[in-house]
């Protein structure tokens, strides 16, 4: 996943910063949607892609799966990184909760946790999805997605049901070239992806009663429906919509270098970082602050200054340890303070 600075792609980089910066407002945004019909809204549209494109992006760098030590690398990469967090995060909420006791459950991923854990997985299920062909390998991938929802056993435990629902996006993405998505930067596929979302908007408005969790891929059929048969078909409409949301996003991120571009190779530093913070603000918010018209252009504000703040060398010199077990960012700040220090 990580590519050397001049061959970097704008055009990922680009989409990798964007859909973090939903995946934080997307977590702000949801202390309020019980009370307010537009931010309902707009939440749940976030969550008909953010994290299926995060997904899909990660599948389509996962291209070297089969090199040797690629999965003792991802190993190294996900999993004591998720162990070191798991530990943090139940800490953090003992103290924040003022919890009678503290409680680790290493196999019970915190939060967002989960999306390191089933990262891990989905590169392991490559070494046998990656040996099909591909069209027939991602309906195989969508009809265990399906058929997890029947199995009530099958939830947040090692994260399992995220892994299989959520499996199908990674696979496209492994599958797909960067020709495959420049398609999609066509002034048609613009055009089609705009009334597809104002048609996805309105479709989500009129449906007051759509639960926002079948997005999240995290619960059984029998959370949602009575009848599980039903569960399997709604589900099947929540990948139509997803993917089609996928396409309709990017066709319209931007493939030249802008601003916000080289925020987007510290991604993962704001996914495990940004919990912290939301989970003080939703705990302020239940008695200090009020939503209003005016607080969301504050909200999205607080969101971008965050998402940057946690994307930038600075953060990155001092948690690269705990994240990615290096110190490379450190020893270079060493080692420029000792050649001052020479002249």
């Amino acid at each position: 996943m990580v590519e050397a600075a001049h061959k970097r792609e704008s055009y990922f980089d680009n989409a990798k910063f964007i859909l973090i910066f939903l995946v934080v407002f997307g977590h702000f945004l949801q202390t309020f949607i019980a009370e307010y019909a537009s931010v309902r809204i707009l939440y749940i549209y976030i969550y008909t892609f953010h994290m299926p494109a995060f997904i899909l992006i990660s599948g389509f760098f996962a291209k070297s799966f089969g090199k040797p030590g690629y999965l003792k690398k991802m190993m190294k990469k996900l999993i004591l990184p998720y162990v070191f967090f798991q530990l943090i995060y139940s800490i953090f909420y003992y103290f924040l909760l003022n919890k009678d006791n503290l409680s680790l459950k290493i196999l019970d991923p915190e939060w967002s946790l989960w999306f390191l854990l089933s990262l891990f997985f989905w590169n392991l299920m490559l070494l046998v999805f990656s040996k099909m062909k591909p069209w027939k390998s991602v309906i195989v991938a969508v009809f265990i997605g399906l058929v997890a929802g029947y199995f009530d056993v099958i939830g947040g435990y090692l994260s399992l049901s995220r892994t299989l629902v959520f499996f199908p996006f990674f696979l496209v993405g492994y599958f797909l070239t960067k020709e495959h998505f420049y398609l999609l930067k066509t002034h048609f596929a613009t055009i089609i992806g705009s009334i597809f979302i104002v048609l996805l908007l309105i479709f989500i408005a009129i449906n007051p009663s759509l639960n926002d969790k079948w997005f999240l891929g995290s619960k059984p059929y029998a959370n949602f429906v009575e009848v599980k048969s039903l569960g399997l078909f709604i589900r099947a409409l929540v990948y139509f919509i997803s993917f089609c949301s996928i396409a309709a996003f990017f066709s319209f991120v931007p493939r030249k270098r802008l601003f916000f571009t080289k925020w987007g190779k510290n991604t993962l530093y704001v996914y495990l970082l940004h919990g912290f913070f939301i989970k003080f603000f939703r705990e302020g918010s239940q008695t200090d602050f009020q939503y209003n018209p005016s607080t969301f252009l504050l909200l999205f504000v607080i969101t971008f200054a965050l998402t940057v703040l946690l994307s930038s060398q600075l953060v990155k010199t001092f948690v690269q340890p705990v994240i990615e077990l290096r110190m490379s960012m450190l020893q270079n700040v060493f080692s420029r303070l000792t050649k001052r220090e020479s002249y």
